[in-house]
């Protein structure tokens, strides 16, 4: 399969390309697209064999649901077999955008979707192109986070060709996702709602708007294997890896990162931030032996830049990693669970 890859510019939509990739989901293609978090990974979300290619595409585990995406709140809620006063909270807060609420199913969705379970998780994005293909498409989009499973997480068109060049029907390069890593995610599935996945839009957000909140460390484990279904993608222990084995330290990393070159190891170097924000600060063409990346010392800047560094190391072909955490609260909580995915 020849990959075509349609470059389109966010603020100035050619629409003639658009309406090509809208036709080959209409087909049952698979089309890689960006969105406000990540590159997601497309198929019709009411066709069960279109959303089978998306599992064997990626190698994705079948027991690992999909988040569909939807052009409006009428249109997720045809998809779901009920619509309480607090989802209508969460839509009016904050979609469009990188929120993904879970209920009960409709018919309408194929278990494939939901990996056969009751639940399904819809969200609005607000990328200015997955907005438009979702309009001129006319059915809602499944879309996982267009890489191969398990592995890092696209947030540039070229990233998607690392894993799926051959794989998949298209790429609509859109440049960079802004939010750098996937949706948080909240099931109102239970009494009270539950944070199955956090991103951007913190506990402490989600609370304000709805009240009490649980996160999923009170109440469910990660899923430990390819054989447990998962409440929610992105919770399985491994996920998001580099190629390189990645550690994580509490400290400043300097010296575990001299004492691993020192042994003759290639290292890359997550650290926490300088004047540099998230800029390159060296290369191993001068015989040197460590790469470093100075990484922003702002959750949103972290999180847009966490996934493109892990990329930049894999190409550079480091022998580990190391990373330097970034503070433990609530602003900073996706970020952490990234890495601690990254590092299992």
């Amino acid at each position: 399969m020849q990959t075509n890859v349609f470059k389109i510019n966010p603020e100035d939509i050619d629409m003639s390309l658009l309406k090509h990739a809208a036709s080959i989901l209409r087909s049952g293609g698979l089309v890689a697209f960006p969105t406000e978090t990540v590159y997601g990974l497309g198929a019709n979300a009411l066709d069960a064999k279109a959303v089978e290619k998306i599992f064997t595409a990626k190698g994705r585990p079948s027991t690992n649901p999909i988040i569909v995406h939807v052009a409006s709140v009428s249109a997720a809620q045809e998809l779901l077999s009920q619509w309480p006063a607090v989802a209508q909270k969460l839509a009016d807060r904050f979609w469009p955008g990188p929120l993904s609420i879970a209920l009960p199913k409709s018919s309408h969705i194929p278990d494939i979707v939901t990996a056969g379970g009751p639940t399904v998780a819809i969200r609005i994005p607000s990328h200015p192109v997955a907005r438009a293909l979702l309009e001129l498409v006319g059915v809602p989009i499944a879309a996982p986070s267009a890489n191969l499973s398990m592995e890092i997480s696209p947030t540039l068109a070229v990233h998607v060709l690392k894993g799926l060049d051959g794989k998949i029907d298209a790429i609509i390069d859109g440049g960079s996702c802004p939010g750098g890593i996937e949706s948080t995610v909240i099931t109102l599935a239970t009494d009270p709602p539950t944070l199955l996945r956090p991103g951007l839009i913190t506990l402490r957000a989600l609370e304000s708007a709805i009240g009490k909140v649980q996160s999923k460390s009170h109440s469910q484990k990660s899923q430990n294997s390819s054989e447990e279904i998962a409440q929610s993608p992105g919770m399985m222990d491994r996920h998001y890896a580099p190629r390189a084995g990645l550690e994580v330290t509490e400290s400043n990393g300097a010296s575990r990162v001299h004492a691993l070159t020192s042994a003759g190891l290639r290292i890359g170097w997550l650290k926490f931030g300088d004047e540099l924000d998230g800029k390159l600060d060296g290369e191993f063409n001068k015989g040197e032996t460590a790469l470093t990346i100075n990484m922003p010392t702002v959750p949103e800047g972290y999180a847009a830049r966490i996934y493109a560094a892990l990329h930049e190391m894999d190409e550079f072909g480091v022998d580990h990693i190391v990373a330097e955490l970034p503070p433990n609260t609530d602003d900073w909580v996706g970020v952490l669970d990234r890495l601690k995915r990254a590092v299992h």
